[in-house]
C-alpha cells in the first residue's frame, strides 16, 4: 500500500505531500524529516527502510521525489509508480525548484490523485493524467455551442423585426397614415411614431456590426485562431453533433445568421489602391546550405472610382537577384519592357471597378545561400542524458523589418519543460504540441541577431525541423509603384499602397 507521495528538500522539509491513507500532519512531517538521516550516501540505492515503512525516492536536482509505502509493498511496482510521479512534475513546473513546486502545488496534488487512489496505483499513463486533470467536458461544449447558436439566431431575429418595424414606419409616413406603435407605447400617432423610431433605431444602432481595424499580422501559414471565425466554428460543431446522432434542441428556427461582411479598408485607402504581396517558401539544411528558396509576388490593383479607371502604373524595379517578371495578358508588355509602365493593351479600355486585379507578378527561385533573408543556426549537443541546445538567428537582408517572428523548435515528448539559459526575446512552452516557441516582436537592422540557450532530455535529431514564421510591411524584392498617371493628359493620380511579405513555409531540416 502506498501511504504518501511527497516532494521534499534535501533536508527533509516537505514542499508538497499527498497522503492516500489516514495520517496526521505531524506523522508525515516526522517521517520526511527522518528520511535524509536514514540515507547512506555511500550506496546507490533508491530506497531505504525502517521498522515500519519503506521510502522509495528519486533525486530531482535539489529536491527528492519520495514515496512512503508499507514494508510488504511490491517494490518493483513502487519504482514504476515513482517514475510516473517524476514525469508528472515537469509537466506542471518549468523548473525543479522549491518556489515553482509551491506555486503549482494544487495541480500536482490533482495529478497525484489520478495516479493513486486509496493507496493503490491506478492503471494510467501521462497522457491520460493530462486529459483527466484538464476536465474537458463534451456535454459542456455541446451546451455552450447550442447556447451561442441560439443567441446569434435571436439577435438576427431581433434585427429583422427592428428593420420591419422601421420600414413600416417609413411606409406609413410616406402614405400619410398613422405610424404603427408598439403595444403599450403611445396612444397618439405622434407618440407612437416617435417611440417606434427611437426603439427601432436604438436596436439597429446597437446591433450594427462593428468595423474592426485591419489586423497587424495577416493570416499566413500559422494555425492561430482567427478573430471573427468563432460563430462559423460553433455552427459546424453543432452540425457535426447532429450528424453523429446528438439531439440538439433549438428554440428558434434555423435562419441564416451571417451578417454582412464589413471589410475594414486601410486608413488611407484612396480611389486607386495597390496591394503588393510576397510569399516565401524556404528549406535549409541544419548544417548550412540552402536546399530551395522560392518567392512569389504580385501587385493587385483596386479601383473604386470610374474617373480613374484609365490609368498607368509606373513601376520601379531595383531588384538585382534575377527575378522573373510576368504581366497580365491584357497589359501592354512592350510598354512595360520599354518604360516600366503598366497599362492596358487597348488604351481606350478601362480597368475593372471595385475588384482586385492582378497586373504584375514575379517569381524568384534559387539555391544561393546569400539570398536567405533570415538565417537560423540550431546546434544541439549531447551532455549525459540531456541535450544542450544553442540556437541563433541573423538577419541577412538588413533592409527588411520582420514583425511577430516565431521560431518553433520541436521538443521530445514526455520529458517535461526545457530549462532556459540565456534568451533574447521571450519564449512559450507548448506542452500539448511539444514545441518551444521563441517569440521576437521585431527583427531589423538594429536587432539583427540574437540567441537562445536551453537544455532538456533528448537526442539532437529531436529538435528538427525548426520552423519560422513572420510578417513584414517591406517586400523582399524591391519592386514598388512610384507613380500613377491618367492615360489622357498624363496627370498624376493619388494612390495608396499596402505591402505585405509573408511566410508560406520556412524550415530548417
Amino acid at each position: 500500500v502506498l501511504l504518501a507521495a511527497a516532494v521534499c528538500t534535501k533536508a527533509g522539509k516537505a514542499i508538497v505531500s499527498r497522503q492516500f491513507v489516514e495520517m496526521t500532519r505531524t506523522r508525515i512531517e516526522g517521517l520526511l524529516a527522518a528520511f535524509p538521516k536514514l540515507m547512506n550516501t555511500g550506496k546507490q540505492h533508491t530506497f531505504v527502510e525502517t521498522e515500519s515503512v519503506r521510502y522509495v525516492y528519486q533525486p530531482m536536482e535539489k529536491l527528492y521525489m519520495v514515496l512512503i509505502t508499507t514494508k510488504n509493498s511490491n517494490i518493483l511496482e513502487d519504482l514504476e509508480t515513482l517514475r510516473l510521479f517524476s514525469r508528472v512534475i515537469p509537466e506542471y513546473c518549468r523548473a525543479l525548484e522549491e518556489n515553482e513546486i509551491s506555486e503549482h502545488c494544487f495541480d500536482l496534488i490533482f495529478a497525484f490523485d489520478e495516479i493513486v487512489a486509496l493507496g493503490y496505483r491506478e492503471n494510467v499513463n501521462l497522457a491520460q493524467i493530462r486529459t483527466f486533470t484538464e476536465m474537458d467536458s463534451h456535454e459542456e461544449k455541446v451546451f455552450r455551442a447550442v447556447r451561442e447558436t441560439q443567441e446569434r439566431e435571436a439577435k438576427a431575429e431581433m434585427r429583422r423585426k427592428a428593420k420591419e418595424l422601421q420600414q413600416a414606419r417609413r411606409d406609413a409616413e410616406r402614405q400619410g397614415k398613422k405610424a404603427p406603435g408598439f403595444g403599450g407605447f403611445g396612444s397618439s400617432a405622434v407618440s407612437g411614431g416617435t417611440t417606434a423610431a427611437m426603439i427601432t433605431e436604438t436596436i439597429i444602432e446597437t446591433e450594427k456590426p462593428k468595423v474592426a481595424p485591419a489586423p497587424a499580422r495577416p493570416s499566413g501559414p500559422s494555425k492561430a485562431l482567427k478573430l471573427g471565425a468563432k460563430g462559423k466554428e460553433v455552427d459546424n460543431f453543432v452540425d457535426k453533433l447532429k450528424s453523429e446522432g446528438e439531439n440538439i434542441m433549438t428554440s428558434v428556427g434555423k435562419r441564416s445568421t451571417e451578417a454582412a461582411k464589413v471589410l475594414a479598408p486601410p486608413v488611407n485607402m484612396e480611389s486607386v489602391h495597390m496591394k503588393i504581396e510576397e510569399k516565401i517558401s524556404l528549406t535549409c539544411g541544419r548544417d548550412g546550405g540552402l536546399q530551395n528558396m522560392e518567392l512569389h509576388g504580385m501587385i493587385m490593383l483596386h479601383i473604386s472610382d470610374e474617373k480613374f479607371a484609365r490609368i498607368r502604373l509606373h513601376i520601379e524595379n531595383e531588384d538585382r537577384r534575377g527575378v522573373q517578371l510576368q504581366t497580365h495578358p491584357n497589359v501592354d508588355k512592350k510598354l512595360f519592357t520599354a518604360e516600366s509602365q503598366i497599362g492596358l493593351k487597348n488604351p481606350e479600355k478601362s480597368f475593372p471597378i471595385n475588384s482586385d486585379v492582378g497586373v504584375l507578378k514575379w517569381r524568384l527561385q534559387t539555391t544561393e545561400e546569400s539570398f536567405i533573408p533570415l538565417t537560423i543556426n540550431c546546434w544541439p549537443s549531447e551532455s549525459g542524458n540531456s541535450c544542450d541546445v544553442n540556437i541563433e538567428y541573423e538577419l541577412q537582408e538588413e533592409s527588411l523589418e520582420l514583425n511577430d517572428v516565431v521560431i518553433a523548435i520541436p521538443l521530445p515528448s514526455g520529458v517535461g519543460a526545457p530549462v532556459i539559459g540565456e534568451i533574447d526575446g521571450e519564449y512559450r512552452h507548448d506542452s500539448r504540441r511539444n514545441l518551444l516557441e521563441w517569440c521576437l516582436p521585431v527583427i531589423d537592422a538594429k536587432n539583427k541577431s540574437g540567441s537562445l540557450e536551453f537544455s532538456i532530455a533528448g537526442q539532437p535529431n529531436d529538435f528538427f525541423p525548426v520552423q519560422v514564421s513572420f510578417v513584414s510591411k517591406k517586400n523582399y524584392c524591391n519592386i514598388q509603384v512610384t507613380k500613377v498617371t491618367q492615360v489622357d493628359g498624363n496627370s498624376p493620380v493619388r494612390f495608396s499602397t499596402e505591402t505585405t511579405f509573408l511566410v508560406d513555409k520556412y524550415e530548417i531540416l
